[in-house]
C-alpha cells in the first residue's frame, strides 16, 4: 500500500518541559546582541499540545512523505480530536495498516484520496469497499539534527 508506517507513542504531559526561548525569533542571516539576554522560557508541552487525552506521538518509518519534508525518524504530533480537512495530513488506518499521507478531498468524484509526497508512490483512493479510518490530524513535526 505505501512505503510510510508510523510507530505510536502516548503524549505524557504530566511534567513541564520549560526551556529558555527566543521570543524575537532566530535570523538566518547575522546574529542579535539581544539574543544574550534571553529571560522568557516556553513550555513545550503547553505550546504543542493543546488536547493531551488526544494527543499521541508518532515516528515516521518509510520515505513516501519526503516530498513533503516529512523524512523517516522524524517524530511526529498527532491530535485524534481533530477533524481532518482538505490538504492536512492525517495519520490514516487504511486496510489494517497505519500510513502518513496527505488528505484530499474530491467533491466531483465524491471520494477521497490519500497522497504521497514522492513519486515512486501512487495516491490511494478511498473507496466505500476500504477499511478505512482517519486516526489523527498531523499538527506538529520533530526532527532531531543531532544526539
Amino acid at each position: 500500500m505505501s512505503d510510510t508506517s508510523l510507530h505510536l507513542y502516548a503524549a505524557d504531559t504530566s511534567t513541564v518541559l520549560s526551556l529558555p526561548y527566543a521570543d524575537e525569533g532566530i535570523h538566518a542571516g547575522f546574529p542579535s546582541p539581544a539574543q544574550d539576554y534571553m529571560a522568557e522560557s516556553i513550555d513545550l508541552n503547553k505550546e504543542f499540545i493543546h488536547n493531551k487525552e488526544t494527543t499521541f506521538f508518532a515516528r515516521v518509518e518509510g520515505n513516501s512523505m519526503s516530498g513533503a519534508g516529512i523524512y523517516e525518524g522524524d517524530y511526529l504530533i498527532i491530535d485524534k480530536s481533530l477533524d481532518a480537512h482538505d490538504g492536512d495530513y492525517i495519520a490514516a488506518y487504511l486496510d489494517g495498516e497505519f500510513t502518513l499521507k496527505q488528505f484530499k478531498l474530491d467533491p466531483k468524484n465524491r471520494c477521497a484520496w490519500l497522497v504521497p509526497y514522492n513519486p515512486d508512490y501512487a495516491p490511494i483512493q478511498v473507496t466505500e469497499t476500504d477499511d478505512f479510518r482517519i486516526w489523527g490530524v498531523v499538527t506538529s513535526i520533530i526532527r532531531r539534527l543531532r544526539k
